[in-house]
């Protein structure tokens, strides 16, 4: 590239300096002017048709010939000097793969969410407007205790029946039992089966369990010492319009429902 660029510089210069000392042999010129002029007393044809032209229009004409010829020898040196000068590079890009040129390149595909988690199943302490909780009476001693079976419900309840199973551990026997609920709209049961002394409340037909929050409690004696309710389990259906519902859970602590 080095060896090049020298060349074309030095034939550059030396098209300059020819350019500069070229002189035009003015003498020679002047005389074909005058031969030319002289030659004017030649028969002219077509006198008729296109008259002749004067002395000086000829030698203006010439003049001007000559003029023409040195300018456009001057500008073939220019053009071959100015021609050889290097020009602007311009550098070709290459389109991206499996874009066809001059086309936009695709937008790269947006993220896919992912899809919705589906909703949790409902705890089996809660169903519909139905909520339920069991707990061992605070109050509760060494010889005798009390389990506390809550319902909460968010609408009027048709039908109900609660039941609680306290798991024999060794002396349970039933003391009694109560609901906050009136005395007169249920039908009570208690005795032992399986293993449980089971207590139940049922709904009378045609009555009904109004919006609220509700208790039914059984109180049992036991052998003496801190009684173990691990095993103990309660239930609840219920009927709310044409819907029903179905609760269950066991008295280990939790937090009250919302």
């Amino acid at each position: 590239m080095t060896g090049r660029r020298d060349v074309d510089e030095e034939l550059r210069a030396r098209l300059h300096e020819a350019a500069g000392a070229h002189r035009p042999d003015r003498t020679r010129i002047l005389a074909r002017v005058e031969r030319g002029m002289a030659g004017g007393d030649r028969p002219v044809h077509h006198r008729t048709t296109r008259p002749p032209l004067p002395g000086w229009a000829r030698v203006a004409g010439a003049t001007a010939a000559v003029a023409g010829v040195l300018a456009v020898g001057g500008y073939a040196v220019a053009s071959a000097v100015q021609d050889d000068a290097p020009g602007r590079r311009s550098v070709a890009t290459s389109p991206a793969p499996g874009t066809a040129p001059g086309s936009k390149a695709p937008d790269a595909p947006a993220p896919s969410r992912p899809p919705a988690s589906s909703r949790p199943p409902a705890s089996a302490v809660a169903d519909g407007p139905l909520w339920s909780d069991g707990s061992v009476d605070p109050h509760s001693h060494e010889f005798w205790a009390q389990s506390n079976v809550t319902l909460r419900t968010a609408e009027p309840l048709t039908a109900l029946t609660v039941e609680l199973r306290v798991a024999q551990t060794g002396g349970v026997a039933s003391t009694g039992a109560w609901r906050s609920l009136p005395e007169d709209d249920f039908d009570f049961a208690v005795g032992e089966r399986d293993g449980f002394l089971v207590y139940r409340w049922t709904l009378k037909e045609g009555r009904t369990v109004p919006a609220g929050e509700w208790m039914f409690a059984g109180q049992y004696d036991h052998d003496r010492g801190g009684r173990d309710a691990q095993a103990d389990r309660y239930t609840a259906t219920a009927a709310a319009g044409p819907g029903g519902f179905s609760v269950r859970g066991d008295f280990a602590p939790r937090d009250g429902g919302s």
